[in-house]
């Protein structure tokens, strides 16, 4: 019975393992940035509600989400789109950008000027603790919030398994719910001293009340030591960790 049992604990071990591996996310992840020009953020919305996401679909670009900063003196859209591959966004971008109608949409919207004066772009891969990378809504409007750490030098393993192990599942302890983790392209100034996620809040005061409750938390405050400990000091350089509150556009897959 104990050989039994112990075989069978094995196979499903080894199928668990196995699931865990074909479900591991080896898509491509593009995060831009797009500074409107002035007076131009409407502008540039309609074009993407009207046209430009029904477009991204037509060419295997995946639609992820949509959003603006709360405070958004700069005119900012970010957005994230998702590809199978780096070549195959290439490929993609390159048919979308000769397809007639984005040409005719992109000419339209332009009559009195470019919509867009700056855009920056990281490309990026889901960690292997991230939820799923998928598009979702609440049941209620949510504000969102991407975050940024950069690491001091060698750390950033130590901080993806502090994560891992310990600061996703108090996150949800206190009412803040995990969206996405991404870790930048090996290609990617900084990839080895960069993670970025976004956590979804009920509001910003509601974010305030989750992270004072977070930080306050003896095990959080635990696993900070042991991380640190470990990592022989702050695993973020001085001021390292960069926040933004964003809310969705009407448009957006990720509500």
């Amino acid at each position: 019975m104990k050989s039994i049992s112990l075989l069978a604990f094995l196979m499903i071990t080894a199928a668990t393992l196995t699931a865990r591996s074909a479900e591991k996310d080896t898509r491509v992840f593009e995060m831009r940035t797009y500074y409107s020009s002035p007076g131009k953020l409407d502008a540039l919305h309609a074009r993407f509600r009207d046209h430009t996401k029904a477009l991204f679909d037509k060419h295997g670009i995946t639609n992820i989400g949509y959003w603006t900063p709360i405070e958004n003196p700069d005119g900012k859209l970010i957005y994230v789109l998702a590809y199978p591959s780096r070549e195959a966004r290439e490929v993609s971008w390159k048919e979308f950008s000769a397809d007639p109608e984005w040409v005719q949409a992109r000419a339209a919207s332009e009559v009195d000027g470019k919509l867009v004066a700056k855009v920056e772009q990281l490309f990026l891969s889901a960690t292997d603790f991230s939820p799923a990378v998928q598009p979702s809504t609440g049941s209620d409007e949510r504000v969102f919030e991407l975050r940024t750490y950069t690491t001091t030098p060698g750390n950033l393993p130590i901080l993806h398994e502090r994560f891992r192990d310990h600061t996703m599942t108090l996150f949800t302890r206190h009412g803040m719910t995990n969206l996405f983790y991404w870790q930048l392209l090996p290609d990617q100034p900084a990839a080895d001293i960069t993670l970025v996620y976004m956590l979804a809040h009920a509001s910003e005061d509601a974010a305030k009340a989750s992270f004072a409750a977070f930080r306050a938390d003896p095990d959080w405050i635990a696993a900070r030591k042991a991380s640190e400990d470990k990592g022989g000091g702050s695993l973020t350089i001085p001021d390292g960790v960069k926040s933004v509150f964003l809310k969705a556009t009407d448009y957006s897959p990720t509500r």
